[in-house]
């Protein structure tokens, strides 16, 4: 699985949501994109029967399928799903599709039935007490998907993994460049033994210390680190390193650097953004950046080991790059999202460039 080292955009950390199944009957909807993995428990009974921790329906005695429609909680090209059906057994589908569409706003249940979907993944063996893991390979943004079920059955978790691709129409003012609902993702990390990096760009405050990022302890004399690519390029104007649950592991002194560049390797330039400064434990730091040079990516080092809750780049697009987040989201829409995003700003789609009047009101310009 390859893309499993991408964000789960469906998962209820990132605000995904099960906004309808056709039948629940044994076991919730909402179970699918919990962030942990399915528990079981032989004793556990209830009144319809066996308590199962995953999406579970009744069995069928009419023609038909079941199905799920989750919200993606940050729209993205969808890069692989999994479908878990971890303890499910004898009761599990054979066989599952995936279906996704592209939508404005926030629509209902029923206007989401009225939708054009498209299949990403066609239907497909399944196996019991599984992780059945499958590539996509359509290129397009989407904003929602579909489970389906054939003929019913019970899954304990889906995961769909991929790029997110948040509406710069909302990119616009100060944003938190590093978040991943705008867009910010890791790309580098030295250690990874307790928890992923990927949680210190999460929405919202951590929870737990098991919320954040982890490292192992350092015997060797070096550092820990990682790397994070920002929504777009962008000029930083405050940070916040949150070691909050962190009290006995936390860092004990970070710095933050940053470039600009295309793809930073070995040879890239770092400058400073924070100068390295000692952290307290369970504790917010905000920090004002010492350069307002703009960059693409962060780099933040934590001295010598330890943990972090999260990581927070305030700041804002450039001017081009937001022009140039506003063309490449245009460009991954399906065509029937896309003509009705300029159908309302009163331009058909047709290739070349946008008027210049169209494109600032898509980046907020004309508010």
């Amino acid at each position: 699985m390859t893309f499993t080292h991408l964000p789960d955009l469906a998962s209820r950390a990132l605000a995904g949501s099960v906004v309808y199944a056709n039948d629940e009957l044994f076991a919730e909807r909402e179970n699918l994109i919990k962030p942990g993995p399915s528990v079981f428990s032989t004793e556990d009974f209830g009144h319809k029967g066996k308590v199962y921790d995953g999406w579970e329906t009744r069995r069928r005695r009419e023609p038909g399928n079941d199905h799920a429609i989750i919200r993606l909680g940050v729209p993205g090209v969808v890069r692989g799903v999994v479908i878990d059906t971890a303890w499910f057994r004898g009761n599990y589908p054979p066989y599952a599709s995936v279906e996704a569409t592209s939508v404005e706003g926030a629509p209902s249940p029923a206007e989401l039935e009225q939708a054009t979907w498209e299949t990403i993944v066609g239907r497909s063996a399944i196996e019991g007490d599984a992780e059945n893991a499958f590539e996509v390979t359509d290129p397009r943004r989407w904003t929602h998907v579909r489970l389906s079920i054939y003929p019913d059955g019970g899954v304990a978790r889906f995961r769909v993994y991929g790029e997110p691709v948040p509406d710069p129409r909302l990119l616009d003012g100060t944003i938190d460049l590093a978040a991943l609902e705008n867009g910010g993702s890791v790309i580098d990390c030295s250690n990874t033994f307790y928890s992923s990096p990927v949680q210190l760009l999460l929405p919202g405050r951590a929870a737990t210390m098991g919320d954040g990022w982890e490292n192992a302890r350092r015997r060797d004399g070096g550092n820990d680190h990682v790397s994070i690519r920002l929504a777009a390029r962008g000029r930083v104007r405050r940070v916040e390193i949150d070691t909050s649950y962190f009290v006995g592991n936390a860092a004990g002194w970070a710095t933050l650097r940053g470039t600009d560049a295309d793809r930073p390797g070995e040879d890239t330039e770092w400058f400073d953004l924070i100068p390295r400064t000692r952290l307290q434990p369970d504790t917010r730091h905000f920090f004002r950046p010492v350069s307002a040079a703009p960059v693409t990516h962060v780099r933040l080092d934590v001295f010598p080991d330890g943990g972090l809750a999260r990581l927070r780049v305030h700041g804002e697009l450039t001017a081009d790059a937001h022009r140039a987040a506003v063309l490449d989201w245009l460009a991954l829409l399906p065509e029937e999202h896309a003509v009705q995003v300029l159908g309302e700003a009163g331009v058909p789609r047709q290739p070349g460039e946008l008027p210049p009047a169209v494109l600032a009101a898509l980046m907020g310009e004309s508010r």
